[in-house]
């Protein structure tokens, strides 16, 4: 790995025009001065003064990416466009509520389409809905509601909207601060939900007439996958965070077992952080390697499968909220701005890194 270029490098390539993006400064925001500078591979910074991102998208050279706040950036080729999303009910006001996972249809570039995730307020309490919008001209708009009155609470919303490589819709939800519910089938909370893109449920579902995929969750928050094979990431309770490889049906234990704690008839964690919070969001996967967004970790962290090993990769930028592999860049977004960080001037920022720079 390489150390950073300086900002007055950045300054230089900015205003010559030799360079798209800005080279970012590593030195963590919490170093003192007289402490070694920390070796990070080159960072470059993609887009700045984002307002609390939660989901990164990308369709031929535009970024998609969702703001908990309420909005859409684009971003193409260092410049930002700040869309409107008009939804139905307005955005609930708890903390870690508002607009979270957001996914654009397969067919996005020829019908406009995406999924949303949203907290909302009405006269019976505080819940999530998973709806569709559409994109027209600059403006998004709340089209069709898929599944509604998902409970919620002040935490644990889950939010996470992922397309699976086989076409459908998988949704995290949290267990909204009841972890009992993670154990009943009958509630949506505290799972991993799968579901057609017109809102119907799958015949191959685990479970007849039910939205469930698997179950025993906490606060699901990344999905990604490594060719059909699912992994999640997991808020653990006083630590004890988790990456977990998901089957269909299989339950993982929350409230029972955590850790290395086993249960017949309940999975065990692939990965957890022990006595240590990594607070893991987004997921990211390239060659056999995932890679996680961390938010009291604040870190992109890699979880190397193949020898069962992890370790921060990136350091020094706050909590970080979602992370994306195109092409030979992992991308991420730091989540400075969400009211339990440290933000920067220009925070929130995405960011860009060079995959062969990590290793």
């Amino acid at each position: 790995m390489v150390k950073v270029g300086s900002i007055l490098l950045s300054m230089i390539l900015l205003m010559s025009g030799c360079s798209l993006f800005e080279k970012e400064n590593l030195k963590p925001k919490d170093q003192q001065e007289d402490e070694a500078i920390i070796l990070q591979p080159e960072i470059e910074v993609v887009a700045e003064e984002l307002r609390v991102p939660w989901s990164i998208n990308k369709v031929n050279q535009f970024f998609y990416v969702s703001e908990r706040t309420g909005n859409i950036v684009i971003i193409d080729n260092g410049k930002m466009e700040r869309q409107q999303v008009a939804l139905e009910k307005p955005l609930a006001k708890a903390a870690e509520a508002g607009l979270l996972g957001f996914v654009l249809d397969p067919g996005f570039a020829n019908n406009q389409k995406a999924f949303a995730y949203y907290t909302y307020e009405n006269g019976q309490g505080q819940f999530n809905r998973v709806v569709v919008l559409g994109l027209e001209g600059n403006k998004w708009t709340e089209e069709r509601i898929l599944l509604d009155m998902i409970p919620s609470a002040a935490y644990h919303h889950g939010g996470r909207l992922k397309i699976g490589p086989d076409g459908k819709l998988y949704i995290t939800t949290g267990d909204a601060t009841d972890p009992e519910l993670a154990q009943n089938l009958r509630s949506l909370n505290g799972k991993i939900l799968r579901m057609n893109l017109d809102g119907s449920i799958p015949e191959d579902n685990p479970f007849e007439n039910s939205y469930v995929y698997s179950y025993g969750h906490r606060n699901p928050q990344g999905l990604v996958w490594i060719g059909d094979t699912l992994y999640s990431s997991e808020h653990g309770q006083s630590a004890h965070d988790e990456i977990n490889l998901i089957k269909p049906g299989a339950n993982y234990g929350w409230p029972v077992i955590e850790g290395n704690e086993s249960k017949a008839g309940m999975e065990t964690t692939l990965f957890h952080s022990g006595d240590e919070t990594w607070a893991p969001s987004g997921l990211a996967a390239h060659d056999g390697t995932l890679y996680a967004a961390t938010l009291r970790g604040n870190a992109v962290r890699e979880f190397e499968l193949g020898k069962n090993s992890t370790s921060p990769v990136i350091k020094g930028l706050g909590r970080i909220r979602d992370a994306y592999v195109e092409g030979e860049y992992l991308y991420f977004v730091s989540n400075n701005t969400d009211g339990r960080g440290n933000p920067d001037e220009k925070d929130d920022k995405m960011y860009r890194v060079l995959l062969t720079n990590l290793k």
